[in-house]
């Protein structure tokens, strides 16, 4: 069975933000409006995260783009008293929003600010919207599941085609969209594949380790190997 899971490389990225931009486009994430930002309650499912090193004399920042990190051992599953949210068999942090009562304890338990409350009816029909992907309701908590429709979407059309599913065929839209090919995502079960490679990297490195949350998106640090 799969294990999908994702490497960044933050030696090519560039804090374009095209990741962001097709996440939202991708997963009919709504824009809240300006008054609803300034209290804090933008929706964005990919973040890019700044970090400043200032101990040297020149100032050096590098981007970290921040994905649900679709943790191996979730703190916002254990939590969720509705089991809207869960840790599907492939290893996809699920959460179903039809059964989630907006107690948001999840969000409280990830620490990594992954998930986001949507406090109003934000998303409204319109031309353009991705219709593989459902409008949430105000009041329940949404998050990135890796694309996970497109999985659906590309195992669904294997058969039709009466040939096997072929992995490559699943990406999330953020890597897709990445002009620098920072984004490298597949099976982290299949030793052969280029993240499960690149997952093993002397570079290779999880944010916050050591909460134990054996998160399943791993960064490859600024050093010799990188675009």
């Amino acid at each position: 069975m799969a294990l999908w899971g994702m490497v960044i490389d933050l030696d090519r990225c560039t804090g374009c933000q095209a990741c962001v931009m097709a996440c939202k486009a991708e997963n009919n994430v709504p824009a809240v409006g300006a008054n609803e930002a300034k209290r804090g309650r933008v929706i964005s499912w990919m973040q890019v995260l700044t970090e400043t090193d200032e101990e040297h004399h020149t100032s050096k920042t590098r981007f970290i783009p921040r994905p649900c990190l679709q943790c191996d051992d979730p703190p916002c599953t254990k939590v969720c008293p509705v089991y809207a949210t869960y840790r599907n068999p492939e290893g996809i942090v699920a959460q179903i929003y039809n059964r989630c009562i907006g107690c948001r304890f999840c969000m409280a338990a990830c620490p990594y600010n992954a998930k986001y409350f949507n406090w109003y009816s934000y998303q409204k029909e319109a031309p353009g919207q991705n219709p593989d992907v459902s409008l949430r309701e105000k009041g329940v908590v949404e998050k990135c599941t890796f694309c996970h429709h497109r999985l659906q979407n590309a195992r669904e059309r294997a058969p039709a085609e009466k040939r096997e599913f072929d992995p490559a065929e699943y990406v999330p839209a953020c890597a897709e969209a990445c002009p620098a090919k920072a984004i490298v995502f597949g099976d982290l079960a299949d030793a052969a594949s280029e993240v499960a490679q690149q997952a093993r990297s002397p570079r290779a490195f999880k944010l916050q380790e050591e909460l134990g949350t054996k998160p399943k998106v791993i960064y490859l640090t600024e050093g010799e190997g990188g675009g």
